[in-house]
């Protein structure tokens, strides 16, 4: 199969199951400064269940036009059936959001002043800043380095050939770049 003739555009929205649509407002738009662009609340027949099922949805708004989007249901079985449930190592499961420096900077100082956890990796080819929102939604916010259309080129250049080492058993890295501790 070859690629789409046209790539999708953009990235519409991310959609994640939560219990408490403030406590998620708080966290998204006063802590990290995105704002409720949209609230949908509705009634729909939901197939699993076999009845209908009341529910809110926001969405918290991104540069592009995409968004962070959060189911809350009126009942907490549809939430206890719906969350999102993460293994015993679940920091590999999130969303990177690409960020300017200056925007990566605030959003460091906004988790500071507000006290939430958060951990930053420099992975050569981007700096990331980690944070867990109150449901454990993962975000990360990247900053690209300055040379990154050189590394993106590099990448893109052998992405077939580094897949194809990999899966035949050469597990060495090919991040040259990142910062080692």
């Amino acid at each position: 199969m070859s690629q789409l003739p046209q790539l999708p555009q953009r990235l519409h929205h991310y959609a994640f199951v939560i219990r408490d649509h403030e406590a998620n407002r708080q966290f998204f738009e006063d802590v990290l400064g995105l704002p409720l662009v949209a609230t949908w609340c509705e009634r729909v027949f939901n197939t699993e269940v076999q009845r209908e099922v009341a529910y809110c949805h926001t969405f918290f708004g991104l540069a592009d036009g995409s968004a962070l989007a959060f189911f809350q249901f009126a009942e907490d079985e549809m939430y206890e059936r719906s969350k999102a449930v993460y293994p015993q190592i679940g920091r590999f499961q999130h969303i990177a959001l690409k960020v300017d420096r200056k925007t990566y900077d605030e959003i460091a100082h906004r988790l500071a002043a507000a006290g939430v956890p958060r951990r930053q990796t420099d992975h050569g080819y981007c700096l990331s800043l980690y944070v867990t929102s109150p449901d454990g939604l993962r975000v990360e916010f990247t900053v690209d380095p300055d040379d990154v259309e050189t590394v993106n080129a590099i990448r893109r250049a052998d992405a077939h050939t580094e897949l194809a080492r990999w899966l035949a058993g050469n597990h060495e890295s090919n991040n040259l770049e990142r910062a080692h501790s």
